[in-house]
């Protein structure tokens, strides 16, 4: 007769988990399936009762059941890549001042330093600061509305089926095109220029929330289920856990678009910020005002992803995961 636990160790063992077995009385040793929560895993012990009991003995070589270990990752390839930024930046400086490339199309980067330095800090700071609250407020709006439509979507086929193809359109309409709907409806304050960057953190969030739902293990969830867990704490501690690797690449990427939106949100009705720094470069002919806005936009859009990718790392601590490819 099959019971739940026999269900649950039949499930472990597909998936390769290892059960061991006391010779002594004939019984086996608590099976333990992983059931992620939070931030670290609890361990669900089930009883096989079905099978008789056996010695079961760890594999002498690790590799064997895990795969090749790859080699950690040496700090001279990440100062390598630090590096090579300014590599390229040398070779710019070289190339334009041996007149292979043409000053008034492409300015040294010696030069877009000397016009960064003549903004002066109060000035190049306020420009800095409007874009970082543009950007920041949009894409907390964009991407907490998308976390909450997204996991509503990624738990019901019906509401998913029913959205889904409107979303896909809307995610269709470049940004450009969204800026003079904003302005009729909302003016030319600081409203349409947020809206704006939510639009654009929105989608990119809302996808991988709902693709990081559907991708779950059936066998986790049959797990869940197994053990009687509620909609509430299935979701919280199993569908929310495995799925948050793929939202947090899905923020990440919707962090970068915040960016690129409000770039296109400041180019038309802005007289502070980055993008604005941009369209008064362009319109007076200066391209060193031009490159100085397009290197503060890249410094800034690091700094961000950064401090998002150690959050990532921090919540995801409980990964055990590979170092990627062969070196």
């Amino acid at each position: 007769m099959s019971t739940p636990a026999n269900r649950v160790a039949g499930s472990a063992r597909d998936d390769g988990l290892a059960v061991s077995r006391s010779p002594a009385n004939g019984v086996s040793a608590p099976l333990r399936a992983p059931v992620l929560d939070g931030n670290a895993a609890f361990w669900v012990e089930t009883l096989d009762e079905s099978r008789p009991a056996e010695a079961s003995e760890a594999p002498s070589n690790p590799e064997a059941t895990h795969g090749s270990v790859q080699p950690s990752l040496t700090p001279h390839w990440r100062i390598a890549g630090w590096l090579l930024p300014f590599a390229f930046l040398a070779v710019i400086e070289l190339l334009v001042r041996t007149q292979v490339l043409p000053e008034h199309l492409v300015p040294a980067p010696s030069t877009i330093f000397e016009t960064l330095w003549q903004l002066g800090g109060d000035r190049l700071g306020r420009h800095i600061a409007a874009s970082s609250l543009r950007v920041f407020a949009g894409f907390a709006l964009g991407a907490g509305l998308a976390l909450l439509v997204g996991a509503a979507m990624g738990l019901s086929r019906r509401l998913d089926a029913l959205l889904d193809p409107s979303f896909q359109a809307l995610r269709a309409i470049p940004s450009l095109a969204w800026v003079p709907v904003l302005l009729l409806w909302m003016g030319i304050d600081e409203a349409p220029k947020i809206t704006l960057v939510a639009i654009g953190a929105f989608f990119p969030v809302h996808l991988s929330v709902v693709a990081g739902i559907r991708d779950v293990d059936r066998k986790l969830i049959e797990l869940g289920e197994v053990n009687r867990l509620g909609h509430r704490a299935l979701f919280l501690r199993i569908l929310l856990p495995a799925s948050l690797p793929q939202i947090f690449t899905g923020l990440r990427t919707g962090l970068s678009l915040a960016w690129m939106f409000m770039v296109a949100a400041e180019l038309i009705a802005a007289t502070r910020g980055l993008g604005y720094m941009l369209s008064d470069g362009r319109e007076t002919g200066r391209p060193d005002l031009v490159f100085g806005a397009i290197l503060l936009l890249a410094l800034a859009g690091k700094l961000s992803d950064s401090v998002l990718k150690t959050v990532e790392s921090r919540v995801l601590a409980w990964r055990d995961t590979g170092k990627g490819g062969a070196s």
